[in-house]
């Protein structure tokens, strides 16, 4: 029978101790990035935004309903101002779209149906649309487009919003 001696046993404890601080270490990267991932979550959901748009009224199939979305009365109805933007395929009837991941906020809405498909509003010489157009909350004026206030609207998770062409 082998006697174990002290110093075998001292040697032991050291080399278990040393294996037990590696594996701490080898997973310690993998631990962060869960409790990193674990905490974040949230975060991503309040981002994540779909915006639901139902064009209502659109006279015919020809052409795209072209979308702008604005979140300042400074930059609407001036396309390079749009924050985010999408164009669909027209349905006679109703044409309905969607927008992701829109954050929180106040938006409006500024769309018209480009029956050219040439990706302009056309205008005649006063300046005034040829092409339908519509806005979230409101509806064109007699002498020019609404505001952005009247056509605000909150987003706020999923939101729907109609709009009459």
């Amino acid at each position: 029978m082998k006697l174990v001696s002290r110093e075998n046993i001292k040697w032991q404890i050291q080399f278990s101790k040393q294996i037990l601080v590696l594996s701490k270490v080898k997973h310690l990267p993998y631990m962060r990035i869960i409790t990193l991932l674990l905490l974040l979550t949230p975060l991503f959901g309040l981002s994540q935004n779909k915006l639901s748009i139902e064009v209502l009224g659109v006279p015919n199939s020809d052409g795209n309903i072209n979308v702008a979305l604005y979140n300042t009365s400074d930059g609407f109805l001036k396309s390079e101002q749009a924050v985010m933007g999408k164009s669909v395929r027209a349905k006679e009837g109703k044409t309905s779209l969607y927008i992701e991941d829109v954050p929180d906020g106040e938006f409006a809405i500024a769309l018209y149906h480009d029956e050219n498909g040439n990706n302009e509003l056309d205008t005649n010489f006063f300046g005034i649309p040829k092409e339908t157009v519509g806005f979230s909350n409101a509806k064109m004026k007699t002498f020019g487009p609404p505001k952005f206030a009247e056509c605000a609207f909150k987003m706020e998770k999923h939101t729907e919003v109609k709009v009459a062409l």
